[in-house]
């Protein structure tokens, strides 16, 4: 199954744990706050099938739930009212 992730900027705390378990995903901007590679954090890319348990990882390692995962790109999720 298809998936995809972005990092929710306004809830990372530049902790550093997505990273060294998921290098090939997420790296950091200068402040250190964390993005994902893979789009320019746009969440429409497809995370290639080799490094879906590294996303897995760092999804369940994130303490602020700040990495996203999804099985359709974010840009296609329909957001509901509230």
């Amino acid at each position: 199954m298809a998936q995809y992730t972005m990092v929710e900027r306004s809830t990372c705390i530049a902790c550093g744990a997505c990273n060294p378990v998921a290098p090939e995903l997420f790296d950091y901007t200068a402040d250190g706050f964390a993005f994902a590679l893979l789009d320019d954090n746009e969440g429409i890319t497809e995370v290639p099938e080799d490094l879906i348990e590294d996303l897995e990882d760092a999804f369940e390692g994130c303490p602020t739930n700040s990495i996203k995962m999804a099985d359709v790109p974010f840009s296609c999720q329909r957001i509901e009212a509230s």
